[in-house]
């Protein structure tokens, strides 16, 4: 992607209220240097973001995406994110955004080693197009991910629920599922439990019940399943969150790799199992993700 707005924050107190936050940003060239030396997002991945999709200017899904920030400050003991302040940025860059579909990142650093302030920004690109993985759908491999479903609980410090910006190990495993000729990945505990893709939430279908692995086992809750979920259960559907074994994988009726920007790429295959893509359903599910959503 090619980032084409970009603002930096000068973060204010969560609990300051009622402020012109206007002048606490600054817009910056994307192209050009912008960050210290010492910044600590670049020398250790030591901070949080977020990725918002962005469908004709209209930022999607704004206020789960904010809460989702603030909840990894907390699990990283980074200061709380002012959301009215972090909104307002928001509200900025999309308005720089061309028609169609783009991405917002909202980015949260521990600053500068041995600095007063976190360091924080707000950019914008235009997404890719990712027509094909949701029209053909996407081979998936599962990956050992090299924890068993007690660890979230048995070491918080490992930040399993927390969006962080250490995803070196993430997008090591869509290069490991590329080199076993597939497109995206799976992540599954040493004791068989499925977590959750490098960049997305699962979503498996068995007949008219829609199912994702439960948060609570390091999984990031995700903001575009849970309003997929909203959405199906408005429409009569049961949608649940159930702990996932890795043998119901190739049980299932359909599945789908849902995020922010790609939105719902149905699964064509769990390793070597082949599962039918149903058009029509992805069809719908991204019609409405297409929609304007807060």
């Amino acid at each position: 992607m090619t980032w084409r707005y970009a603002l930096i924050i000068d973060p204010v107190a969560a609990d300051v209220r009622g402020t012109d936050h206007a002048a606490t940003f600054r817009v910056v060239d994307p192209s050009a240097p912008a960050l210290s030396i010492g910044e600590l997002s670049t020398q250790r991945g030591d901070g949080i973001f977020e990725s918002i999709g962005v469908v004709d200017g209209h930022a999607q899904e704004v206020g789960p995406h904010l809460e989702r920030l603030a909840h990894s400050a907390a699990l990283c003991d980074l200061p709380a994110p002012n959301l009215d302040q972090w909104r307002d940025a928001v509200a900025v860059v999309a308005s720089q955004c061309p028609p169609g579909e783009c991405v917002i990142k909202l980015i949260l650093s521990r600053g500068i080693e041995h600095g007063p302030t976190p360091t924080a920004w707000v950019t914008a690109a235009v997404a890719p197009d990712n027509t094909a993985a949701r029209e053909r759908g996407l081979r998936v491999v599962t990956l050992d991910r090299g924890f068993d479903s007690g660890a979230p609980a048995r070491a918080p410090w490992l930040l399993l629920g927390a969006k962080t910006l250490s995803y070196a190990v993430n997008m090591a495993a869509i290069r490991e599922a590329r080199r076993r000729g597939a497109d995206d990945a799976l992540f599954v505990t040493t004791d068989g439990v499925v977590l959750e893709g490098p960049t997305s939430s699962v979503i498996l279908r068995f007949g008219d019940r829609y199912i994702t692995p439960e948060p609570g086992a390091g999984i990031l809750h995700g903001t575009t399943q849970m309003s997929l979920f909203a959405h199906l259960r408005d429409l009569g559907h049961d949608a649940a969150y159930e702990t996932v074994h890795t043998d119901r994988l190739g049980e299932a009726d359909a599945a789908w790799l849902v995020s922010s920007v790609r939105l719902a790429a149905p699964v064509a295959a769990f390793d070597d199992v082949s599962l039918a893509v149903d058009a029509d359903v992805t069809a719908s599910l991204n019609a409405y993700l297409l929609r304007p959503r807060d």
